[in-house]
C-alpha cells in the first residue's frame, strides 16, 4: 500500500514512552522503536539488529543507546552502532538502522517517516489547546483499530452518523437534516460545517441548556493530511452566539499501521464545568464506551465486509454527507501520486 510520506504522523502519546521503557509500534508497516536518551529526548530507530534481525525492543537501554539482546551490539539515537563488544570491538560499516526524525509536542510523538531533509517541524500541526485545558475538563485515549485508516477519517468527516450509531450520547437527529458545507483550505486540508438551527441538541450538551429541547446544533471538522482531524461541535439556544452554549473540541489522529490496521489517537476538552472531575470521569467513560463499543466495531465489520479492495473501487452509492470524506480522499490520493511520481523520476 502506498502512504504519503514526507509528512507528520501521531506514533503516540508522550507520557507512552518514559526514561525506562521502550515502546515498539509499526507505522506505515515499518517497525519502528521509540525510547528516551538520558536527556528525555524522545529518539526513533528501525526496530531490527542488521546483525541476525533480532528485533531491537526485546533488549535494554544502556546510556543513550540500545543494546542488542541477542548478541549485544547497541545502537544509539541517530541509528549509527555505538559499540560491538565481540573481537576487537571493530565496528563493521554495515551494522546500522535508519533513524527517523521526532518532535514531542502537545504531549503527542511525531515522526517523519519520508526524506529527512525535508522534515520540517513548522509543518506540525498546532494542537496545544489540548495542553493548555485544565486537568478536570480534558481526556484522551489510544484505540487500536482493524481498519484502514482511511475508513476511521470517514467516520470523523461523516458526522450524520451519530444520529444513529449514538442516537442516545452523541446524536439527535439535528445533522442528518443539515447539509454540510465543505471547502478546501491552504496547506491541503479540507473542512466540513454543519448549522442546524431550532433542532433537538445533542444529550451530552442539552443536558446542560436552559431547554434542551430546542437549540442551534453546530459541528466543524478541519481535515489534515494524512488523517488527523480537528473537531469542534456544540448547542446553544436559538439565535445566541455559538461560543455562549456548551461545546467541545477534539483531536481524532489516524496513523496507518498497515493496510487494514490503524493507530486512533483522541483526544477531547469541554467549554462547560471545566472544574468537575466527577464530570470529566463521566465524559470520559461515555466517549470511551462510544468509541470502543459503537465506532470501532462499526467500521471494523465495514472494512471486513470491503476485505482488501478500497472503497471507491468498490463504487459505492454516494449521498450528500460524503461530500466531506470523499474530498479528503481525493487530496491525500493528489498527494500520494504527486509524491511517488517525484520519487519515480528521482530513481529514474
Amino acid at each position: 500500500m502506498k502512504y504519503l510520506l514526507n509528512t507528520w504522523y501521531v506514533a503516540a502519546w508522550a507520557d507512552e514512552i518514559s526514561a525506562a521503557d521502550l515502546l515498539a509500534r509499526t507505522l506505515l508497516e515499518q517497525p519502528i522503536l521509540f525510547f528516551r536518551d538520558s536527556q528525555g529526548s524522545v529518539q526513533a530507530i528501525y526496530d531490527r539488529c542488521p546483525h541476525r534481525f533480532a528485533p531491537l525492543h526485546e533488549g535494554k537501554r544502556v546510556g543513550d543507546s540500545i543494546q542488542c539482546a541477542y548478541h549485544g551490539l547497541h545502537f544509539d539515537g541517530s541509528g549509527a552502532c555505538a559499540h560491538n563488544p565481540h573481537g576487537d570491538g571493530k565496528i563493521p560499516k554495515a551494522a546500522c538502522v535508519r533513524s527517523y526524525p521526532v518532535v514531542e509536542r502537545d504531549g503527542l510523538i511525531w515522526f517523519w517517516p519520508g526524506d529527512v531533509a525535508l522534515a520540517d517541524e513548522s509543518s506540525i500541526a498546532d494542537f496545544a489547546f489540548y495542553q493548555q485545558a485544565p486537568a478536570a475538563a480534558k481526556g484522551k485515549g489510544y484505540l487500536p483499530t482493524k481498519a484502514n485508516y482511511e475508513l476511521l477519517s470517514d467516520n470523523i468527516m461523516d458526522l450524520s452518523h451519530v444520529d444513529y450509531l449514538h442516537p442516545d450520547t452523541l446524536g439527535g437527529g439535528a445533522l442528518s437534516s443539515a447539509r454540510a458545507e465543505v471547502q478546501e483550505l491552504p496547506d491541503n486540508k479540507v473542512r466540513i460545517s454543519w448549522w442546524a438551527p431550532n433542532e433537538a441538541p445533542p444529550p451530552a450538551f442539552g443536558a446542560h441548556l436552559k431547554d434542551p429541547s430546542i437549540a442551534d446544533v453546530w459541528a466543524d471538522v478541519v481535515w489534515h493530511p494524512p488523517g488527523y482531524m480537528l473537531l469542534r461541535s456544540g448547542a446553544t439556544e436559538p439565535g445566541a452566539a455559538v461560543e455562549d452554549g456548551p461545546h467541545s473540541v477534539n483531536l481524532h489522529l489516524m496513523t496507518p499501521q498497515d493496510a487494514g490496521n490503524t493507530h486512533y489517537f483522541y483526544a477531547n476538552t469541554r467549554s462547560f464545568e471545566r472544574d468537575n472531575q466527577p464530570l470529566n470521569d463521566f465524559i470520559q467513560q461515555m466517549l470511551l464506551g462510544v468509541f470502543a463499543n459503537e465506532d470501532k466495531p462499526m467500521v471494523e465489520a465495514q472494512q471486513r465486509q470491503m476485505g482488501n479492495v478500497d472503497l471507491l473501487g468498490l463504487n459505492p452509492v454516494l449521498l450528500p454527507v460524503d461530500a466531506g470524506a470523499i474530498r479528503c480522499r481525493r487530496v491525500l490520493k493528489r498527494l500520494i501520486d504527486s509524491e511517488s511520481a517525484v520519487l519515480q523520476a528521482k530513481s529514474a
